[in-house]
C-alpha cells in the first residue's frame, strides 16, 4: 500500500469512528456515509473510496472496535457480499 493510500485508510478509519460517535450506541452506518464524509470534492469523487471505506471497516472490526452487519446481524467482513452495515462492537 503507498503512504497515500494509508493515509486515506486511517482517515476513513477516523471517519467511521467519529460518524458513529455522532450517534445512538445501537445506530448504524454505511460505508457510504463514511466516503462522502471523508471526500474532499462536490461531484461523485467520493465513488472511489467505497472499497477503501470497507477495507477500514474490516480493520476495524481486527481491532475489535466495529462490527459489520447484514440484515442487522454481525457477519465476517471477510465473506460479507453486498449491502454492509457497520455498528460500534458490542
Amino acid at each position: 500500500m503507498t503512504d497515500t493510500g494509508r493515509r486515506t485508510g486511517r482517515r476513513l478509519e477516523r471517519t467511521i469512528l467519529e460518524l458513529l460517535d455522532a450517534r445512538a450506541p445501537t445506530a448504524t452506518i454505511c460505508p457510504s456515509d463514511a466516503a462522502r464524509a471523508a471526500y474532499d470534492g462536490d461531484d461523485d469523487g467520493w465513488r472511489h473510496l467505497m472499497e477503501p471505506a470497507r477495507e477500514a471497516a474490516r480493520r476495524l472490526v481486527a481491532g475489535g472496535e466495529v462490527e459489520i452487519t447484514q440484515g442487522g446481524r454481525a457477519v465476517d467482513p471477510r465473506t460479507a457480499r453486498g449491502p454492509i452495515r457497520i455498528r460500534r462492537a458490542r
